[in-house]
């Protein structure tokens, strides 16, 4: 029963993170968008204090959207704040981090074949690196780094790059993308938090006394507009993270953390191209860039696949085809705990990802992702719980490629 409402809490707090996040990134999208896109506007308006609008047509009618300088003549009756969507799904992120690696399967998290560590550890290790890496940041945007832009991009991406390479030394690669995402979420809703709320509030009392906003209202304004800019740059990366936990082949492999950062690296430059065409700046090389660089990533993690003698590199275990019946037993002793339809695992109520391989027919039918995850990744069992071996491994491997669904 315990596992059974911890799932369905995880699906609920899994899909409060969900809706959440596309607000949030929708509205940063949108109001980078917005910046890039207004233009000079008459003088008429610019007496006013208006500093760039732009037309925009939507839904059937036409908006008429206009920007000040720094704050209006006189606070409007109602004023739209964007927040609560990065609360949002910054709390629904850490309660998820807390019930699918805190609290839920180990495997997750902790992997023995690198480091032991008890649960408790592992969140402290966890917890302490989203911490750092708030402070880290926090740090180098108070320094004369922040007024050097490029700069100031490659320092935080190889801070980023530190952070990936020492988790996936204690963590199982999924745990290890599953931090830097925290930590780099943990990054933008401080933005938010820290610097962006305190900067609006500061305009807001101002143009509410009735006030000119002075210098240090103007210093705070461009503080915010930055960290709203590197809250842009950073959303692809932390999608992209959000989204990896069902792509094993990324952080599977020992070198994970180096495609880790290839992939924050791509995603970014993609980012910097749409954000310059928006401004009318058209660079192809952003876009080309990525697209080139991805198809080399996709090279570089192509399997190797085994000649037609069955030399593996796994020696005569991986040569000789085992029988059906030596292939149930490996899957009965290290997969079926999980893996079945009524799973022995009690943090399971049904087989994860819906695969059960109860019958050898079922394991023929899902092939691909068995060799993909058991074979080539070695990213299953979790945590190698169940002590497969490499010999196992080769066996059921080179048994699943003369099989054909069925």
């Amino acid at each position: 029963m315990t596992a059974y409402l911890h799932a369905w809490l995880s699906l609920g707090v899994m899909w409060l993170h969900v809706i959440a996040g596309v607000a949030w990134i929708g509205a940063s999208f949108y109001f980078i968008w917005l910046d890039n896109h207004l233009r000079e506007p008459p003088e008429w308006k610019q007496a006013l204090g208006i500093k760039g609008d732009l037309w925009a047509i939507h839904g059937g009618g036409f908006y008429e959207v206009a920007k000040y300088r720094l704050g209006p003549p006189q606070m409007p009756t109602e004023l739209h704040w964007f927040k609560w969507e990065a609360y949002t799904t910054w709390l629904s992120g850490m309660a998820l981090l807390t019930l699918v690696y805190y609290l839920g399967s180990t495997g997750y998290l902790i992997d023995p074949a690198k480091v032991v560590l008890a649960p408790w550890t592992a969140a402290a290790i966890g917890l302490g690196s989203i911490a750092a890496g708030l402070a880290i940041y926090e740090t180098l945007l108070r320094s004369p780094l922040a007024r050097h832009g490029a700069l100031f991009g490659i320092v935080l991406y190889l801070v980023l790059v530190a952070f990936a390479w020492g988790l996936f030394q204690v963590f199982s690669g999924r745990g290890a993308f599953i931090h830097v995402g925290a930590i780099i979420g943990t990054i933008m809703v401080g933005n938010v938090f820290l610097g962006i709320m305190p900067a609006q509030r500061l305009l807001v009392r101002t143009v509410e006394r009735g006030a000119t906003p002075g210098p240090e209202v103007a210093r705070r304004a461009a503080e915010a507009k930055l960290r709203s800019t590197h809250n842009n740059y950073l959303t692809l990366p932390i999608i992209l993270i959000m989204i990896s936990n069902h792509t094993p082949l990324l952080y599977s492999r020992p070198d994970g953390w180096l495609i880790l950062a290839a992939l924050g690296f791509i995603t970014a430059l993609a980012r910097h191209y749409f954000n310059l065409r928006h401004r009318n700046i058209n660079r192809p090389v952003y876009l080309i860039a990525p697209g080139l660089l991805t198809l080399a990533l996709i090279g570089v993690l192509l399997p190797q696949v085994p000649s037609e003698s069955g030399a593996t590199g796994q020696g005569a275990a991986a040569r000789d085809i085992a029988s059906d019946a030596q292939i149930r037993q490996i899957v009965a002793t290290r997969c079926l705990s999980c893996h079945s339809a009524h799973p022995g695992n009690p943090q399971f109520q049904a087989p994860p990802a819906g695969l059960a391989f109860d019958t050898l027919a079922e394991l023929r039918l899902h092939r691909d992702a068995v060799l993909q995850a058991t074979v080539q990744t070695h990213y299953m069992p979790l945590g190698n719980v169940t002590q497969m071996t490499e010999a196992e491994r080769a066996a059921l491997g080179e048994w699943l490629r003369q099989q054909t669904p069925k």
